[in-house]
């Protein structure tokens, strides 16, 4: 049982990471001019990421 939901854990906090080197990866890969049509703000982009998937 303690082994399973280590298990379990692991596996989760591991998805957690792909998920957000998927997204830090995507937000990096925008050009200036794309987050100047968005208005966005690269940082503020990645600090939103990093909120959404760990909290």
């Amino acid at each position: 049982m303690i082994f399973n939901d280590m298990i379990s854990r692991t596996k989760s906090r591991i998805a957690k990471r792909r998920r957000y080197n998927e997204l830090v990866s995507e937000i990096l890969s925008l050009s200036d001019r794309d987050l100047a049509d968005m208005n966005g703000n690269r940082t503020e982009m990645l600090r939103h990421v990093r909120q959404q998937i760990y909290g």
